[in-house]
């Protein structure tokens, strides 16, 4: 301990008697652990951070498989059969959760409301707080409507009110009684304020609807792929059993914190690596800063060797002040890790999931104490190794100044530099990659504009008579165009690239001739209502429309969109075949629909569709044919990254029954913003219950790229330090260089070397060393990049241009930064130099 004691006062002494090498070795040490432990509090909190409920590990997510290894929601009656087949899960829940209107009082607001079925508690191994969980009457088909509430919801609305039997509110125009209060921080799913029982709402009977999300909890003692196994064989059975009645094949099984950052995984992987990068350049950094500093204590070192002191102990002394070093620099890191998760948290896109857990806490602290453990000891071993080989430690109290040094030494400060610019030039490439893609995706054209463009999304109240839907609209759209400075209005159940959940189903193309007309009455009784009250009629009509789509190979696959005609000008999507609607297209007229190009020339390839009729009345059971009227653009629904998907429009006069969520478009002739407050004045005075959301549509164009744009935005920043740090190494080391070869180079110039070929002998060897590093750098990145292929878009991870460009600049760069001590040593006066002896 005494001699510990020791090496640390000598270690602090030596440190502050250099105060400019130890301030910049702190702040590039900080810089790299800063950003590390920054970037590493984001992967913890959001991929590694276990669930915070009990036993996570348990917890799993499941879904439908089919033959092509596609996973699908689960159907109705595949999740009860699984869920009463299984021996491996306590027990399984269809969940689904969406922003929903809430009205308490007079006040209107949108929340996000989840529906769950029976063992939603149980599975969670959750108890409510005050109240208690649902009632089996509660959970029943047409049972009055019952809510859990989170803890925050019941604090900030119901001021947390102890009597829940006094507390009811509104989910739509569906009056809602609160039962229970959750405990404090529990929001699954998706950050839910709501919860109801899923069973008051109907139970669809095909196979083939998919509509619910399922998570389950394993049994104890149980593995994810014992799970799986099991599961997967009931699906095979009950596959054996249906036939073509259902596409389950096999269940994918999932953690369920696997399942819910499986879209932001590798992404948030590839920026910690990033990060990991900069560090190892910080690091490669300070160590040529500190064998600078080893080299100018010779004289020290080689007293202290005649006085007989050991080698361990010198090398001792060298690992107490890189830890010293290392410390100071983990602490400052700290502190701008902090300031960095914030500024993180600010640039990250709005649908990272698990955000609430990013922070700097007791794991994020371990790592980064690790990291700097990790540092202090790699520093000060291979400082020490360096600084005091075998023959440096022969006692030599005058050592030579100005003379050539090392050569060992110079070859291994060359030899930092050149890793340095091979890791600077791979996290260069990534970003230039990620760079060119982004450039890919903006030249996208989506299929229709977003410039002068408002968007206002709400929520329709249901209503026992549909055509009120419709009323509802027309009124809307009629008073909106009479906004001055409107252009054209329209409405839309799918917003493109608002990252909403698109219903998509099979259709099938039909000949209206072969339905028989008993079969065309149970269709005309299914839209009244009729067919409800009759279960021996609705199971015939079931089977009617199960064995219409058992020949998969007559099936097609679209989206199913609901819009008004204004909806198709309002973003400028084009016509291309045939008419648009109009108000001709009524409930009780012949159901008419507008298909993409994409399903045109997929379904009928070299025909005209227009005239055809298709059955796609899976989507909202109303079973009345389409004819087909015209043909639309393509339109990049999902992300710009996504090719066109196959999509049929129906008129929302015609199918109301799906319209839940509406986004209205307003085009306008000024600034879209000038449309906000007389469009939110139309909404209230139609209906002072629905709470509208308003966004340009630029804003949505622009949220959709977020995620792209966050993780270009961190490569960027971590790419250009790199290069900053790594050009100021080989700016150091030839500096370094230029210095202990004073005397060398006044000979030279004594014996008749110009100016020009003492500038070019330095500018050499930085370009030798800068092209060592550009190799290693190339071959590294031709190896690592291929990481990126899920973040690029259209861009091979071995794109020739840009690892051409990235590579011809960081030679040019490096030669630039040879350049100033490669000028320095061309004006050495050789009389001085020589005298410097």
């Amino acid at each position: 301990m005494q001699t510990m004691w020791q090496d640390l006062r000598y270690a602090l002494r030596m440190l502050g008697k250099n105060l400019g090498f130890t301030a910049t070795t702190v702040f590039t040490l900080a810089l790299g652990i800063g950003a590390t432990t920054a970037i590493f509090s984001v992967v913890y909190g959001v991929l590694l951070r276990p669930l915070p409920y009990d036993r996570p590990e348990q917890l799993v997510r499941l879904w439908e498989q089919n033959s092509a290894g596609g996973r699908m929601r689960f159907a109705d009656p595949n999740f009860a059969d699984v869920r009463a087949q299984s021996r491996s899960l306590v027990g399984a829940v269809q969940y689904y959760a969406a922003t929903e209107n809430v009205v308490i009082g007079t006040e209107p607001f949108r929340a996000m409301v989840a529906h769950v079925s029976q063992d939603f508690l149980p599975v969670m191994h959750v108890q409510p707080l005050v109240g208690r969980s649902f009632a089996p009457e509660e959970q029943r088909f047409n049972a009055e409507q019952a809510s859990m509430v989170s803890y925050a919801f019941w604090k900030q609305t119901f001021g947390g009110a102890r009597d829940l039997s006094s507390l009811r509110f509104k989910i739509g125009n569906q009056p809602t009684s609160v039962v229970g209060v959750l405990p404090p921080g529990f929001r699954f799913p998706e950050d839910s304020d709501i919860w109801v029982p899923r069973e008051i709402t109907e139970r669809e009977p095909s196979r083939s609807a998919h509509n619910w999300n399922v998570f389950a909890r394993l049994r104890d003692g149980v593995t994810t792929n014992q799970a799986r196994t099991e599961l997967s064989g009931i699906a095979e059975r009950l596959k054996q059993q249906y036939g073509e009645d259902t596409s389950m094949v096999a269940v994918a099984v999932s953690p369920l914190r696997q399942a819910m950052t499986a879209d932001v995984r590798s992404a948030l992987w590839i920026l910690l690596a990033a990060s990991a990068c900069l560090l190892l350049i910080a690091c490669a950094n300070v160590v040529n800063l500190m064998l600078t500093q080893a080299a100018a204590r010779e004289k020290e070192l080689s007293i202290r060797a005649a006085l007989g002191a050991q080698r361990s102990r010198l090398i001792r002394q060298f690992v107490t002040e890189s830890f010293l070093l290392s410390f100071l620099g983990g602490l400052a890191g700290i502190l701008l890790a902090y300031w960095g998760v914030n500024a993180l948290l600010a640039l990250a896109p709005r649908n990272l999931p698990r955000l609430d857990g990013v922070y700097i806490n007791i794991p994020v602290l371990v790592f980064s104490l690790a990291t700097v453990l990790l540092i202090s000891l790699w520093l000060g071993i291979f400082t020490a190794m360096r600084a005091v080989s075998a023959k440096e430690t022969v006692p030599r109290i005058e050592p030579t100044r100005g003379g050539t040094g090392s050569v060992s030494k110079h070859r291994a400060g060359r030899l930092i530099a050149a890793s340095q610019m091979a890791v600077a030039l791979v996290l260069l490439i990534g970003a230039g990659l990620l760079g060119k893609s982004l450039l890919r995706v903006l030249s996208v054209h989506a299929g229709f504009r977003t410039e002068g463009i408002m968007t206002m999304e709400f929520g329709l109240p249901d209503a026992p008579d549909k055509s009120q839907r419709v009323a509802f609209l027309d009124k809307l759209f009629a008073q909106l165009r009479q906004i001055p400075g409107v252009q054209a209005v329209g409405g839309t159940s799918d917003l493109p690239l608002s990252q909403s959940f698109v219903s998509d189903g099979s259709f099938l193309p039909m000949n209206p001739a072969q339905i028989s007309p008993t079969t065309m009455e149970m269709i005309r009784k299914s839209t009244t209502g009729d067919v409800d009250k009759d279960p021996a009629l609705l199971a015939e009509l079931s089977k009617w429309f199960d064995d219409l789509f058992r020949d998969k190979s007559l099936l097609g696959e679209a989206d199913f969109v609901i819009a008004s005609e204004g909806y198709f000008k309002a973003l400028g999507i084009p016509l291309l075949q045939g008419r648009m609607f109009d108000e001709r297209d009524t409930i009780d007229a012949p159901h008419v629909a507008l298909i993409s190009e994409s399903l045109a020339k997929e379904k009928w390839p070299n025909e005209n569709p227009v005239g055809r009729a298709v059955e796609f009345g899976n989507m909202d059971g109303d079973l009345r044919l389409f004819t087909i009227v015209g043909v639309v653009g393509d339109v990049r629904e999902r992300s710009l990254e996504s090719v066109p998907a196959p999509t049929l429009y129906a008129s929302y006069r015609q199918r109301p029954r799906a319209l839940w969520n509406v986004t209205v478009v307003l085009r306008t002739f000024g600034k879209p913003e000038s449309a906000i407050a007389p469009a939110r004045a139309v909404l209230h005075d139609l209906n002072p219950e629905i709470p509208p959301r308003f966004r340009t549509f630029s804003e949505v164009y622009s949220a959709s790229l977020e995620a792209r744009r966050f993780s270009l935005t961190l490569v960027s920043a971590f790419s250009v330090t790199a290069l900053l740090l790594a050009l100021a190494g080989i700016y150091g080391v030839i500096s370094y260089s230029v210095a202990q070869r004073t005397r060398e180079i006044g000979v030279r110039m004594a014996l008749g070397a110009t100016t020009r070929e003492v500038l070019a002998m330095i500018l050499r060897q930085g370009a030798i060393t800068g092209a060592i590093g550009i190799v290693a750098g190339t071959l590294g990145a031709l190896a690592l990049t291929r990481g990126l292929q899920s973040q690029l878009f259209e861009v091979s991870p071995t794109d020739p241009v840009t690892f051409l460009c990235v590579a011809l600049l960081l030679l040019l760069i490096s030669l630039l930064a040879c350049w100033i001590p490669g000028r320095r040593a061309a004006r050495v006066d050789p009389m001085v130099a020589l005298r410097y002896e």
